[in-house]
């Protein structure tokens, strides 16, 4: 029963999310330490504490969404250069996408530093969030993962899925995004 409101609760955000209503809080982001693409350790505490921020699940050598995904993160970090947002961009694949190789990716991508991170971690980790946290699958070695943007506001909560594949999902995304910027924190 909890899974079916979880689902309902999904849906109504995402019908509300286009509506010009107030977006929804559908649940609290919790900290969490992974290693960017610099190698650096990545606090979400200290880096994304009081920042809007849009993260998505992918990985490197995805040879089906995840180059779509990133072309359209891309776009969003385009249309708001120059304010306060922040992109993540979380691996399924932490076995193989080590810094290394998520800085290549991240510089294919024209990722901006300090704007755009790459992170990996271990599994369970991954797994905590995506399945957990996110609500959107499981980091399990399958290397499936959801295809959605989750957008998240300066208090860590999350308030919106964009289906990528939906044909307005990125202008939605960013319109959304605008408009939690103009909140106060």
């Amino acid at each position: 029963m909890a899974c079916w409101r979880s689902i309902v609760s999904v849906a109504v955000a995402l019908a509300l999310a286009g509506c010009g209503t107030k977006l929804p809080s559908l649940a609290t982001v919790p900290g969490f330490v992974l290693t960017d693409h610099t190698g650096v350790t990545f606090n979400s505490e200290s880096v994304l504490h009081g920042q809007v921020w849009v993260a998505n699940f992918m990985f490197t050598n995805c040879p089906g969404p995840c180059p779509r995904m990133s072309s359209q993160i891309r776009q969003v970090q385009t249309a708001l250069d120059g304010q306060s947002i922040k992109l993540v961009s979380l691996t399924v694949d932490p076995a193989r996408d080590t810094p290394e190789v998520l800085a290549k990716y991240a510089e294919f991508y024209h990722a901006s530093p300090g704007v755009w991170y790459f992170l990996t971690g271990p599994q369970e980790t991954l797994n905590h969030l995506d399945r957990d946290v996110f609500k959107l699958g499981s980091v399990d070695g399958s290397l499936d993962h959801s295809t959605r943007f989750i957008l998240v506001d300066r208090q860590s909560q999350i308030r919106g899925y964009y289906l990528s594949s939906d044909v307005d999902a990125i202008s939605r995304l960013i319109a959304d995004a605008k408009t939690l910027l103009k909140e106060r924190s």
